[in-house]
C-alpha cells in the first residue's frame, strides 16, 4: 500500500501543468461544474445506507495554519475513496495547491512543501474542480473535520461565490459510539491505540489514508456492536450524550 501512495505522489509531483493564479477563460465552466456537484450531492441521503455499504471519500487538508478567515491558506489536499470498511488503495487524489506567497519555515519543515513546489502548483480552482469529480456525490470523512471544514467553506466562497455544500463527517461519529470510554484527540493517538502503520505525517495523502485506517477500524467495530447504519450510530450518540 505504502509503496503504491508513493509512486502515486511521484506521479502527481510531477505534473505541473498549471503555473498560474485563476485567470483562464474556462474559469466560468469550472465554477458551475463546481456548483452542480454540490448541488447533486445535497440530495443524496446517505443515514440508511448500511455501514458496510457506505461509499466515503475520506480526505486530509495540509495548509499555512488555523484560521482561513485570517488569511491562512490551503497547501495541498489528500483523499482515499473507502466503502465500508475497504479502503480502495487505487483510488487515491493528491495535489498540491498554486500558492504565491512563500510557507513560513515552519510549515515547509512540517509538511515538507516549499516554496518552489507550491508556485509550480495549479490554482485553487482547478484543484477543487479535481477534487469534486474525484469525490463526486460522496460523503466525506476528516479527522478533526472542523478544520477541514472551515477551510474547505472558505475556498468553496472565494472561488465559486457559493456556500460549501457537502457533507463532512468527523472520525469522532464512529469513535465515541464504538470507544465512549476513551478520549483520544489526536490522530497519533488513535494509530497508536489500533496500531495503524504512519509513515508520514502532515502530508495530505498520508494523513488521509491513516484517517481511512482508522475509519475501518470503526466501521467494524460499529457493525459488531449491531449498528446497522449511520442513523443507529446517530440515535446511540444522542440517547448517551
Amino acid at each position: 500500500m505504502m509503496n503504491q501512495m508513493l509512486d502515486f505522489i511521484k506521479q502527481m509531483s510531477g505534473k505541473f501543468t498549471d503555473m498560474n493564479p485563476v485567470s483562464s477563460q474556462t474559469d466560468a465552466r469550472k465554477i458551475a461544474l463546481i456548483r452542480n456537484m454540490q448541488k447533486e450531492l445535497r440530495q443524496k441521503d446517505i443515514l440508511y445506507i448500511p455501514l458496510r455499504q457506505l461509499p466515503v471519500a475520506v480526505f486530509d487538508l495540509e495548509t499555512t495554519g488555523f484560521y482561513p478567515y485570517q488569511g491562512d491558506r490551503i497547501l495541498s489536499i489528500g483523499a482515499v475513496k473507502m466503502t465500508g470498511a475497504e479502503i480502495h488503495w487505487e483510488q487515491l487524489f493528491y495535489k498540491t495547491v498554486y500558492n504565491a506567497l512563500p510557507p513560513s519555515e515552519d510549515i515547509t519543515e512540517l509538511t515538507g512543501l516549499t516554496a518552489w513546489e507550491l508556485t509550480q502548483a495549479s490554482p485553487l480552482l482547478d484543484v477543487l474542480r479535481d477534487f469534486y469529480r474525484f469525490v463526486r456525490n460522496d460523503p466525506l470523512v476528516a479527522h478533526h473535520s472542523s478544520h477541514e471544514k472551515q477551510f474547505m467553506q472558505h475556498a468553496s466562497w472565494h472561488v465559486t461565490r457559493k456556500n460549501f455544500q457537502h457533507r463532512i463527517m468527523d472520525t469522532n461519529v464512529l469513535t465515541k459510539a464504538v470507544t465512549p470510554n476513551l478520549s483520544h484527540i489526536s490522530l497519533d493517538d488513535w494509530c497508536q491505540h489500533y496500531q495503524i502503520p504512519v509513515k508520514r505525517r502532515h502530508h495530505a495523502l498520508y494523513d488521509a489514508a491513516a484517517t481511512a485506517s482508522l475509519w475501518a477500524k470503526n466501521i467494524e467495530q460499529a457493525e459488531q456492536l449491531g449498528f446497522d447504519h449511520l442513523k443507529d450510530v446517530y440515535n446511540y450518540l444522542a440517547n448517551h450524550s
